[in-house]
């Protein structure tokens, strides 16, 4: 499913991480309790001084489509599809934490994971659950990892 309605919404930004896994599903079991829509949103951009030139690794390469396909990967291993959950996807680009904060407008809920594939990994918090908690437009939930 790709358009909304109307009816109340929760966002949560994946990046094909565990920590964006356990994000999503954590988001799904409360849009379940809630009766709210999941809105899942995977955001791509040009690596670093990549957006005007092509690199030479990346020529061919439609990141969209690669974002896309990760996207409905995630969501079919975690969610199984999507089962029992209102559910919308959608790729956009640009930089994550601007596009979720974005997707926050009018949302009753944005979920993050506490760390992503940014280049810190020993960070207890990356930089784009730091920024959607200070900048979003609704509140925040910010999911650790669960070490199962």
């Amino acid at each position: 499913m790709t358009e909304s309605s109307n009816a109340p919404f929760i966002v949560v930004g994946v990046d094909g991480s565990e920590g964006s896994a356990e994000a999503l599903r954590w988001a799904a079991e409360q849009a379940r309790l809630t009766g709210a829509e999941l809105h899942v949103v995977c955001v791509w951009d040009y690596p670093s001084g990549v957006g005007w030139a092509w690199a030479p690794g990346f020529v061919g390469m439609d990141l969209a489509a690669e974002s896309r396909k990760g996207l409905d990967a995630m969501v079919a291993q975690v969610l199984d599809g999507g089962a029992g959950v209102a559910l919308i996807t959608r790729v956009e680009r640009g930089h994550a934490a601007d596009v979720l904060v974005n997707a926050s407008r009018g949302a009753d809920l944005l979920v993050v994971g506490s760390r992503g594939h940014g280049a810190f990994a020993g960070m207890l918090l990356g930089s784009v659950s730091l920024h959607c908690a200070q900048h979003a437009k609704c509140p925040v939930v910010i999911v650790g990892h669960q070490h199962r």
